[in-house]
């Protein structure tokens, strides 16, 4: 078939539609040079881990607390916490993003005008932050929960008969003991982040789908950027693996391993 026939035939079409014309094409493309867009697909990652890690880091603490105030506060914060946990893994999380997101910012600034002050501008990255680590926190909560169950309860008892405090057995006792426990559970919430700071590209925020979105639809190489998007989030989620598997067999020193238990 000759060169021009095959041009026009369907197929050469459909894969034009979606490839670039050569490897030099495809390189400029993600060049991150200002004629590529690999410098914008890199800034969006760079969003993307902030926000994962602030949400991370925003759901630690809800779930430290939500953990505790379950298994030790009043039949109040108890029932309270169980709505919180029940509605918030019930409910969608585009669902809670859109509810958050907008309904949130508003019932702050509504909040600031009834009280005398002027209306604020939101940081996109910190509504962001806020809402992720709102929904990460009630999955940290049960997590923890579980893993402060997993303790041997000879350990909790051993030191409050030595007389330590809440905040010195927190401190000493249940977090370094509930780490082996809670890992394996935190590692997933942490790939999860990472996945769902795409959901923000539904309420404008720039992350690395929004971006990957824009690039492609101006160059029309949807396959090539949307595959580069791939990568990106995979190579995310293989580090932190290697990472975390570290982090986990740190924290488990000194236990036996499932090897030596057979």
């Amino acid at each position: 078939m000759a060169p021009a026939e095959r041009a026009s035939t369907p197929g050469a079409k459909l894969i034009d539609a979606f490839l670039p014309a050569s490897a030099a094409g495809i390189i400029e493309l993600l060049s991150p040079a200002p004629v590529g867009w690999g410098g914008t697909l890199m800034l969006g990652l760079l969003h993307s881990l902030e926000i994962a890690v602030g949400a991370t880091c925003v759901g630690l603490l809800i779930g430290i607390c939500g953990a505790y105030g379950k298994l030790y506060g009043g039949p109040v914060v108890r029932d309270l916490l169980a709505v919180y946990t029940t509605i918030v893994r019930a409910v969608p999380e585009l669902v809670l993003i859109l509810l958050l997101y907008y309904a949130g910012t508003d019932l702050i600034n509504q909040l600031l005008t009834a009280i005398g002050y002027q209306r604020i501008d939101i940081s996109g990255l910190v509504a962001g932050i806020a809402v992720l680590g709102f929904v990460q926190g009630a999955y940290s909560t049960e997590v923890m929960r579980g893993a402060i169950l997993a303790i041997p309860q000879g350990q909790i008892e051993a030191a409050r008969a030595y007389g330590m405090s809440p905040g010195l057995l927190l401190r000493r006792i249940t977090l370094p003991a509930m780490l082996p426990f809670a890992i394996p559970g935190l590692a997933n919430l942490w790939l999860i982040a990472t996945k769902d700071t795409a959901l923000l590209a539904v309420v404008g925020f720039f992350e690395l789908t929004l971006a990957t979105r824009q690039a492609a639809g101006v160059t029309k190489a949807y396959l090539i950027f949307y595959l580069a998007a791939g990568v990106l989030y995979l190579t995310v989620s293989l580090f932190s693996n290697l990472m975390l598997g570290r982090l986990e067999a740190w924290s488990r020193r000194g236990m036996p391993s499932v090897k030596d238990a057979r």
